[in-house]
């Protein structure tokens, strides 16, 4: 059983609220989080667990603005490059759902040399980033509920037909939070996806 740890990262005069579980000398996954949630999120569900038992290093994010992250004007990009340098590591994976989905996708269109591999579960904003999907080129695991209102299974399938190393998966009857509908799904799939990557 890992023990999971509060840390807090000082990025450009922000104070970055941080769990972390695992050994920081293992590969490394940033997990974001959506609007209504937060890093603790991640180790309610014991996906911080699942993860530090597979062998990886899980740092789950509260965003400034979000959980116990005052807001602050650094941005999005700035925050999550800082983070990776933070963590002593030159690439990791990235991973959000939904809000942070966008942050993450958007993150690896631009920062490709730090991102080893990306995990979008239900994202939004990937019609407004259309013309950029086709220049990733990093292994992309995309988890969506069949469900989903928030944002369309559409997008689901314009990510998997625009990145040429993506895989996707769709969970049958779940909503938008679909990782939290059937968690034992989503650590299945999570965990199927990240141990052959080596970064």
């Amino acid at each position: 059983m890992s023990e999971i740890h509060k840390k807090t990262f000082k990025i450009e005069g922000c104070e970055i609220s941080c769990l972390t579980a695992g050994n920081p000398d293992d590969r490394v996954i940033i997990l974001l989080h959506g609007m209504k949630f937060r890093a603790a999120t991640w180790q309610n569900l014991g996906t911080l667990q699942q993860l530090a038992d597979a062998g990886f290093y899980a740092v789950a994010v509260d965003m400034p603005g979000f959980g116990d992250s005052p807001a602050c004007s650094a941005t999005n990009d700035t925050i999550i490059e800082k983070l990776i340098r933070a963590t002593g590591h030159d690439r990791v994976v990235l991973a959000g759902p939904s809000m942070g989905g966008r942050t993450a996708l958007e993150f690896t269109i631009s920062h490709q040399a730090q991102v080893a591999a990306l995990v979008l579960v239900g994202a939004v904003g990937v019609e407004e980033n259309r013309q950029y999907l086709g220049s990733i080129n990093v292994p992309v695991l995309i988890v969506w509920g069949s469900d989903d209102q928030i944002s369309p299974l559409s997008n689901c399938m314009l990510l998997a037909d625009s990145i040429a190393d993506s895989r996707k998966i769709i969970i049958d009857g779940a909503p938008h939070p679909c990782y939290l509908d059937n968690p034992d799904r989503w650590h299945t799939e999570l965990i199927k996806f990240l141990s052959p990557l080596t970064y």
